[in-house]
């Protein structure tokens, strides 16, 4: 062979593995929330910045496909099975309990990360804590014991409020016990309290009004991603 014919061949054979990975797809990320976009780019900038930190870059090596619920937890089932079809290697789930049972109903291979403020063994996220089983892991703050802790607090900026009103979204998994429990602290401390329980845009508007003409003097909102 000669001397040109085989730079040539050498230079073909050294190239084709770059061109076959520049044209390899890169892996993906879904990012599943509950929340509306325009209200969480703080949060999406630091999982970017998060997921930069461990190497992976959003362009470079790693594409994020994002799908927000808006507000209107019923179109998470339908972009739980998009993600799927994206080929996601991982689903992080985020803006309460819900979309991350959308996404543990729709797939028990596709490794999903989730982040919670209530118990995820309580909701049935995971097994238990230190073995979490199945295709779920993550991290929570577990905030729906801090309902009495709030009603404290409340008290103490409001010293002479007569009646304390209570939002409570009542499709959240926790809406019964966090009520139980604010109920509970309320009557210990000869608190009256009135719970509204909107699901809607419309019913937020009738709940301020019923708590309005029910002269409520302070308002507790129960921690959700739809609040």
């Amino acid at each position: 062979m000669r001397r040109r014919q085989f730079i040539t061949l050498l230079s073909g054979a050294i190239a084709w593995p770059a061109v076959a990975h520049a044209q390899a797809p890169l892996p993906v990320v879904g990012f599943l929330s509950g929340n509306r976009s325009d209200l969480t780019q703080h949060f999406t900038a630091a999982f970017r910045d998060g997921l930069a930190k461990a190497g992976f870059v959003e362009g470079q090596n790693v594409t994020i496909e994002y799908r927000f619920a808006e507000g209107h937890l019923e179109r998470l089932p339908a972009q739980v099975f998009d993600l799927i079809r994206r080929r996601v290697v991982v689903i992080y789930a985020c803006g309460g309990d819900i979309p991350t049972l959308a996404a543990k109903g729709a797939t028990t291979s596709i490794p999903i990360v989730f982040q919670t403020g209530y118990d995820p063994v309580k909701t049935g996220i995971v097994a238990s804590l230190n073995r979490p089983g199945g295709n779920a892991t993550g991290t929570t703050i577990n905030a729906g014991p801090l309902g009495a802790k709030r009603l404290e607090l409340l008290r103490e900026l409001i010293p002479n409020a007569s009646l304390i009103a209570v939002m409570i979204y009542p499709n959240n998994l926790n809406a019964e016990p966090d009520t139980a429990d604010i109920e509970a602290a309320a009557r210990a401390v000869g608190q009256k309290i009135i719970v509204v329980n909107p699901s809607n845009d419309k019913e937020i508007d009738e709940a301020f009004a019923k708590l309005t003409k029910a002269r409520a003097d302070a308002l507790m909102v129960n921690p959700d991603a739809f609040f």
